[in-house]
Order: C-alpha cells, then sequence, then structure tokens
C-alpha cells in the first residue's frame, strides 16, 4: 500500500498519523512549527485522505503500511506519533517494529477497548445523495439532519471532493461503516515497547483515565502520562501552540 503523504522540514524523521475521518492536513499547523528541527511526514493512513482505498482495514495492516513508507523513503529509524485512530496504528506498529521506532507519542487513546461511538457521523455521511448535491452546501444540509455541532461537520466536510462533475467521498465510506468495530480494538501484543514513550492526552477528554494506566505500563513500561490543559480529544486543533511545544520538549530537550 503506497500512502499518500505530505513531507516538510528537516531534521530526524518524525511521521505523524491521523485519527479516524481525517487526514494529513489536519496536522500542518503542527508540522509548520516543528519543521526547523525535524523532518515531518504527515500521512494519509488507507482510506482517507488521497491514499488508496482497502477493503482490508485493521490496525496490524495500517501499521505495516506505515513499515511499506518508511523503507520507501530509506528511513530506518523514526520518531512515530498517532492521534486516536492513529494512535492505535502508532501503539501497533512499535509492538511490530519495534527497532524503527526512535521514541512514541500518542495523542488522547490508550491500549484498550473502546466502543464504537461514532454512529450518527456514519449515519450523516451515508445519508448525504453525492449524485443529486449541486454544491457543498447541500452536502452539509444533510449531514446537519444527523450532526447538529457545525465544527464536526466542518471537519467531516473536507473528505468532500469534486469528482466526474459531482461529488464523492475522499474516504472509503463503505469499507469504514462496514468495519467501524476495528477502529476501536484493544492492542493485542506479547511483546512489549520499551523505549520512551509520551501518553498525551486532553484535560477535557476522558479518552486517556487513570483506569488505562495499567495496560500502559504493561505494554509500554518506559513511558509517561500528561494531560494538556483547556484541551479535549482534538487537542491538536484546541491547542496546537501547547502540543507542539510538548512534542519539542519530549523529542528534543529530553536528548539535551
Amino acid at each position: 500500500m503506497k500512502l499518500n503523504f505530505k513531507k516538510l522540514g528537516q531534521g530526524k524523521p518524525l511521521i505523524i498519523l491521523h485519527g479516524l475521518f481525517g487526514s494529513a492536513d489536519n496536522w500542518l499547523t503542527i508540522a509548520r512549527d516543528l519543521e526547523s528541527e525535524f523532518t515531518l511526514y504527515l500521512v494519509d493512513q488507507r482510506n482517507h485522505g488521497d491514499s488508496p482505498h482497502s477493503d482490508e482495514w485493521n490496525y496490524q495492516v495500517m501499521a505495516k503500511d506505515i513499515a511499506e513508507l518508511m523503507e520507501d523513503e530509506g528511513i530506518d529509524t523514526a520518531f512515530i506519533m498517532g492521534h486516536s485512530m492513529g494512535g492505535k496504528t502508532a501503539m501497533n506498529f512499535a509492538m511490530l517494529y519495534p527497532e524503527k521506532v526512535e521514541k512514541l507519542i500518542v495523542a488522547d487513546i490508550s491500549p484498550r477497548h473502546y466502543p464504537v461511538h461514532h454512529e450518527r457521523i456514519l449515519e450523516g455521511l451515508n445519508a448525504v445523495d453525492l449524485e443529486n448535491s449541486k454544491s457543498r452546501k447541500d452536502a452539509d444540509e444533510a449531514l446537519a439532519e444527523h450532526i447538529n455541532s457545525a465544527p464536526i461537520r466542518q471537519f467531516l466536510m473536507k473528505n468532500l471532493t469534486r469528482k466526474d462533475g459531482g461529488f464523492a467521498w475522499k474516504i472509503n465510506l463503505k469499507t469504514i461503516t462496514e468495519n467501524i468495530e476495528e477502529v476501536g480494538t484493544a492492542l493485542e501484543s506479547d511483546n512489549t515497547f520499551d523505549k520512551p514513550t509520551l501518553f498525551m492526552g486532553g484535560a477535557k477528554s476522558d479518552y486517556i483515565t487513570d483506569k488505562d494506566r495499567e495496560d500502559i505500563d504493561r505494554f509500554f513500561p518506559n513511558s509517561h502520562i500528561i494531560h494538556l490543559k483547556d484541551a479535549g480529544h482534538w487537542l491538536h486543533a484546541e491547542q496546537p501552540d501547547a502540543v507542539a511545544r510538548t512534542i519539542r520538549a519530549f523529542l528534543v530537550e529530553q536528548n539535551a
């Protein structure tokens, strides 16, 4: 699977993986803050953004996609970071390819199982009549019947693109809908990842709780957990400066 990605900056490679329904562009603001210190790879995971679509969609194959990208780019080791679904990909990658990871950052997700909670979003996305939508406004109005939040709709609408005179979703909506349970699966491995690991949560989010510490310590014994003030699950959008500072402190300043 040849993933689409954006590359910018200079320095040690830092690969950043977005969350569900997201894309590489979600982390562009953070990347521009860090590009003087790292070569950043902002990746569209399979079935997202401009990367290929596939019926096969789980964390094992998504981790292998990252390994293939690193091989293609001649990267022996990298800093790996992922948010939400991307964090699950990053954790699985660290278990499968520990020799390729220098340090790991997991943003607002833990190794545990998460129940499906995207039903309304999927209902809304599937309800959009792409063939008969004349404008992005038509699509937004259809989404609004299922999703009240304008910021969430704005985020989802980034996946809407023009195609053959009409509209299409960049995401592989069919496969994601049919396999949505895969997003919440728990990390399963007999291995541990012993290199430095940071779990960075939002103080207003419940994705990383005190109850998750046992699982985190079991899989990632050389880890610590922080929660960013005034940030929820979308911490990179809500507190971009704090996220960039935290990444820099963990990856650079701790090595000084």
